[in-house]
């Protein structure tokens, strides 16, 4: 039973013990969880961080897998060439932070072995409830719109996920707008989570007080691993972010978006949460990925599930 007093995320998190929030398109998709994942954690709830890795992972020091296809990331974690590493500079603030610093990772690969690799990270931390973060909203696309925005991690990732049944699932997407420069259109969003409200699927939003701890605890975030990877901020974050802020509009912060015109603004930092297998079943090709081994074969199966399909056309919001 849901109230009106209480976000049903929370409600749905009530009995869970151990949650993982786990980043599902990569990059700093687990940037964008810090703030549930503090509030869970004064909750007194066991919370664990977990993400997708743009990072190649494969130079990694052997010490740093903890299982096949999972590798558990710390502040003094070597082997990787170059400074971009979201995972490590979590770490590292989670450290300076003094809260518990391992960041677990995923390599990049297709539904079948990231879904073994989740399960036996969720076995080896008694995991009963997970949280998929997407930093965007592209994640809620079905399949038939005018453009999806990147679905091949956020659809593994979800793929993977909604066939492991023996844990609470979840999904909270924030950053409502970003996906504009990937071609996402959100009177679509919005339309699929009207959908998504008839099937039950829909949790319902809610903002993060810009005054909160956990706000100001994911500006110092953000902040650091702009500082640690300045030549690639984390574009959706610090969107995020300056909605925080309270910013509007244009508000240029890296010159990887010199050539976008932003549109900063209070929607940005909305978290829409979802029932994962609920979600999961509102899209037309997710069956068509249980078997993929690498990335590229996700890619495949998305683009040729669009092929024939007719699309729902573009449109601007009304008003």
């Amino acid at each position: 039973m849901f109230s009106l007093s209480e976000p049903p995320l929370f409600t749905r998190l009530a009995g869970a013990e151990r949650i993982l929030i786990a980043g599902a398109g990569g990059g700093f998709d687990v940037y964008a969880g810090i703030p549930l994942a503090l509030a869970l954690r004064a909750a007194g709830k066991d919370v664990h961080l977990a993400n997708l890795s743009f990072t190649n992972l494969t130079t990694l020091d052997i010490g740093s897998w903890l299982r096949p296809g999972v590798a558990a990331i710390t502040p003094s974690t070597g082997g990787v060439k170059g400074s971009y590493f979201p995972e490590r500079a979590l770490a590292t603030w989670l450290a300076a932070e003094r809260l518990p610093s391992t960041v677990y990772a995923f390599p990049r690969v297709g539904v079948k072995p990231l879904r073994l690799a989740y399960r036996s990270l969720l076995s080896h931390l008694g995991i009963d409830a997970v949280v998929l973060i997407d930093g965007g909203t592209d994640i809620l696309m079905r399949g038939d719109e005018a453009g999806l925005g990147t679905p091949e991690e956020d659809m593994t990732s979800l793929a993977a996920l909604a066939g492991i049944d023996d844990v609470v699932r979840l999904v909270a997407c924030i950053g409502f707008g970003v996906d504009t420069y990937h071609g996402v259109c959100h009177s679509l969003v919005l339309e699929n989570l009207a959908a998504l409200t008839r099937t039950g699927a829909y949790l319902g939003a809610f903002s993060i007080p810009p005054e909160s701890p956990e706000a100001r605890a994911y500006l110092r975030a953000v902040e650091h691993a702009t500082a640690a990877m300045p030549r690639r901020p984390s574009i959706v974050n610090g969107q995020i972010a300056a909605s925080l802020r309270g910013e509007f509009g244009n508000s240029q912060f890296t010159d990887r978006t010199a050539d976008s015109e932003l549109f900063v603004n209070p929607l940005m930092s909305m978290y829409f949460t979802l029932d994962l297998p609920g979600l999961a079943a509102g899209v037309g090709y997710l069956p068509r990925l249980a078997e993929s081994v690498h990335l590229a074969e996700v890619a495949m199966a998305i683009r040729e599930h669009r092929e024939h399909l007719e699309r729902r056309t573009w449109r601007a919001f009304p008003h």
